[in-house]
Formats: C-alpha cells, structure tokens, sequence
C-alpha cells in the first residue's frame, strides 16, 4: 500500500464527489441530499485520500444517545483489492467503538459485515413504480383520505416529536433539514391536531424516491403515498424503501404495481433498536436511516 494514502474528513463540496461515485453504483442519490446528510453530521463523512486524490470514502454520521449509521462505504473501481478500502473501513470503526452502529448493506456483503461485529436484523427492499398522476386520485380509491396537508415550518417540532417512533434518537438537526430540503415535497396527516403520518419525495438521479413514509394506519399509508405520487410529473420512476418485516407496505407495494429492485440487510453492532416497524411504510435512507 502507498504511504501516501491517508484518511480525511470531506468537506460539503466533496461530498458532491461522494454522490457521484454513489451514482455510478447505480444508488441513485437525492439531487440535494448533499444539503441535508452534510447538516446531520459535518464530520461524519471520511475520504481515502492516495497520492493527493480521493480514492474511497465512507459516512459514519453520529447522532445523540451513541447511534451512529454508517453508508457511503465506496473506493474506486480501480484502487479495489489493494487494501485501501479495509483501512478506511477499520478507521470509522474505530472511531465508533461505543456506538450502536447501523447500516444497510448489500446482502452479499453480510458476512464480512458480521466480521466486525454487525448483526443481521432484517431486510429492505427498494421497490420502483411509476407516477401516474391522471389515474391514482381518489375517484378510483374511494377511501383515501383528502384533508392532507403540505408541511409548513410552524408543525416541525410535531414531525421530530412524531419521528421519534421510528428512530432510535432524536435526529432533529437532520430531520430540519431534510423537510427543507430543495425540491422536496413533504405531506403530513393530523387526526385531531396530531400527526398521524407523513412522507417526504425528493428528486433524484433517476425519478423520485419517497422517504420517510410513517403512518398509523394503511390507509394512512396509502393516502400520503398517492398524495406523494401527485405532488411529480406523470410517468416517473418512484422508489420506495420497505422493511420486509411491514406486511401492510408490502401490500401496498403490490397494489400499485411496483417491482422489486433490490434489497438490503439492516443490521447493527449492538441492540436492534426498538423502532415501529409496523408503522413504517418507507425507511428514510439507505445511508442515514
């Protein structure tokens, strides 16, 4: 291995670099996900540095209560194999050794995740649709709800007290953020003045993703997912992340035609964190949680 490699934290505008190399892992990142990963963590995104370039990287953002997520873990097709990658790897773990560590990583990679000490917990699965905003309306799904609402800055501290069922910290910095996010579409459900659900879209390299989709009921679910869905251009890829352990989100999956892409494990290093799955219809990221 070259002695000039070393390890660094990036800076905003090279994690514009770390995307692009997502991008070409076919990961499909959020156009402005720069805006909202950068403000969760700003030192929670590391490069591999060879020869004055960068080479690799990795996001390790830390939250409170010692969580910490990991994702982004990329080195450049041609610099695999040497090492560089298990450097910067050991190198973040190292960093969070009293964390509860999570990620979602490729099913093939589980055992040498488990290596390091990673537990499975279970399984996502990315699902792809398209938007067609002329037929999915309520006239034909009498039983969607219509008294939706668009986020407004005055109910963000409803939506972090709200996210705390699905989360195993407080992320209110990221969650600011993230609804305020450039070009996402944010659209909440109260049920007598509290939150019973809400979902964000953000464009991205290809299509839309939705995420977070929570909700307290299915039909909850499905009446901000079709109002998501309206809120894009007609005949556009929508993803949608899914616990496989959601049997209401996998029905919804296949209601609206979507396929399977892929899926992940989630896994952690210590406890599974007690978060409501059942009530989680779209898992935020596959890089932050």
């Amino acid at each position: 291995m070259d002695n000039k490699y070393y390890i660094r934290s990036c800076s905003q505008k090279e994690l514009h670099t770390i995307l692009k190399w997502a991008e070409l892992e076919d990961w499909n990142p959020g156009l402005y996900d720069y805006e909202s990963f950068y403000a969760a963590d700003n030192m929670g995104f590391l490069l591999g540095i060879l020869n004055n370039q960068p080479i690799a990287c990795i996001s390790i953002v830390k939250y409170p209560d010692n969580f910490s997520f990991l994702g982004f873990y990329i080195v450049k097709p041609e610099f695999r194999g040497q090492g560089y990658g298990f450097q910067l790897w050991q190198h973040a773990i190292k960093q969070l050794s009293k964390y509860n560590i999570a990620l979602d990583g490729v099913i093939e990679q589980q055992n040498n995740y488990k290596k390091s000490g990673f537990k499975f917990a279970y399984s996502n699965i990315r699902y792809q649709g398209i938007s067609k905003t002329n037929t999915i309306n309520t006239e034909n799904s009498p039983q969607l709800l219509t008294d939706l609402l668009h986020y407004k800055p005055n109910i963000v501290n409803e939506i972090i007290s709200y996210d705390k069922d699905f989360f195993p910290t407080d992320r209110r910095i990221f969650l600011k953020a993230w609804l305020n996010q450039t070009k996402s579409k944010v659209i909440i459900q109260l049920e007598k003045g509290k939150i019973s659900g809400y979902g964000v879209i953000r464009p991205c390299i290809s299509g839309y993703k939705i995420g977070p989709l929570f909700a307290n009921s299915p039909n909850i679910g499905e009446s901000i997912y079709v109002s998501l869905i309206n809120q894009v251009e007609n005949n556009k890829k929508c993803y949608l992340d899914i616990p496989e352990t959601n049997a209401d989100a996998l029905t919804l999956a296949k209601k609206y035609n979507m396929i399977k892409v892929f899926e992940t494990a989630r896994m952690y290093t210590l406890n599974e964190p007690e978060i409501s799955s059942s009530r989680t219809f779209g898992v935020t990221t596959f890089e932050l949680g």
